[in-house]
């Protein structure tokens, strides 16, 4: 069933793409702002930025390079700050100086108690952890509070348009590479689904005598190599650097078995990857009938 299309309102509040950004969805109480850590000044007496809410910060890792997201939500205090003088407590507190943005969620109408911000920081947590596109920084697990069915209800439909924005402001963070969990075991008598196409790759090196075997998955954002995929687990000499970079950060057990989903923006470099050199990608990766990619790709040409 196709998905229905989606009108989002997006204002620059500083008439540039890369400052401040408030984002409303047709009918959805919900309203999102995305905010330079050095534009939060910017926003003082913003009514709606004086409630309360949840919030996502953003930035990556001076250690790994990875990016990293903190989950937390603000309530509104007695003297009437809510989210604003919290964001701004993060930006004093020099143990979370790797956040350079910041997203926030709250409501047009307030309708955010203490009930609905624990449940949406839990469920927020939640989904960033299993979609594992970011390092999460949360300490604890926020706990979900008790609700009502209808409220649980009411705020999954909140999560849901929040999923939509979250993307397309830029950040994948509830999204995994991938939604297949155990690749190898996937009878795939279509290679079309519904979110991507899926390829095998199967050769013997010559290096190590082992025959591996890899699952592949077209996506949008380009071709992801699925948890439990076999890969080679010696590079040949000709292997490109980045490729080699990819190999030795990839979770990896004793066995090649692969432990994680990893994407690439082309098929040749997620072929190298697996076999651990040069490889065609296009002729590399097939479908459980035996046509491979270009073979795919020139039909789709011809039609």
């Amino acid at each position: 069933m196709s998905r229905r299309g989606k009108s989002i309102n997006l204002f620059l509040m500083d008439g540039t793409a890369n400052g401040r950004i408030k984002c409303t969805l047709a009918n959805w109480t919900g309203v999102v702002y995305k905010l330079p850590r050095t534009e939060l000044d910017k926003c003082k007496g913003r009514e709606d930025l004086s409630q309360s809410g949840v919030y996502f910060l953003f930035g990556t890792s001076d250690q790994t390079g990875e990016n990293v997201v903190y989950i937390g939500q603000a309530g509104t205090r007695k003297n009437g700050e809510g989210i604003l003088y919290r964001l701004q407590e993060h930006k004093r507190n020099p143990d979370k100086d790797y956040w350079t943005e910041v997203i926030v969620f709250t409501t047009s109408n307030n309708s955010f108690g203490p009930t609905e911000i624990s449940y949406l920081e839990n469920r927020f947590t939640s989904l960033a952890l299993n979609a594992q596109r970011y390092s999460v920084k949360n300490g604890n697990d926020p706990t979900p509070g008790n609700i009502t069915e209808e409220k649980e209800s009411e705020l999954e439909e909140f999560i849901d348009y929040s999923k939509i924005v979250m993307g397309t402001l830029g950040h994948r963070v509830f999204e995994s590479l991938s939604e297949i969990k155990a690749p190898m075991e996937i009878n795939i008598d279509s290679a079309i689904e519904e979110d991507g196409l899926l390829l095998h790759l199967k050769r013997k090196i010559r290096k190590s005598g082992q025959t591996i075997e890899a699952d592949c998955k077209q996506t949008t954002e380009g071709f992801v190599v699925l948890k439990g995929s076999h890969i080679e687990l010696y590079d040949s000499d000709s292997i490109p650097p980045g490729i080699k970079e990819a190999r030795q950060k990839a979770k990896v057990n004793e066995s090649g078995i692969l432990q994680e989903d990893v994407l690439f923006k082309s098929p040749s470099y997620a072929a190298a990857f697996v076999i651990g050199g040069h490889a065609n990608g296009l002729t590399e990766w097939k479908t459980a009938d035996g046509k491979s990619l270009k073979e795919i790709e020139n039909i789709e040409v011809a039609n």
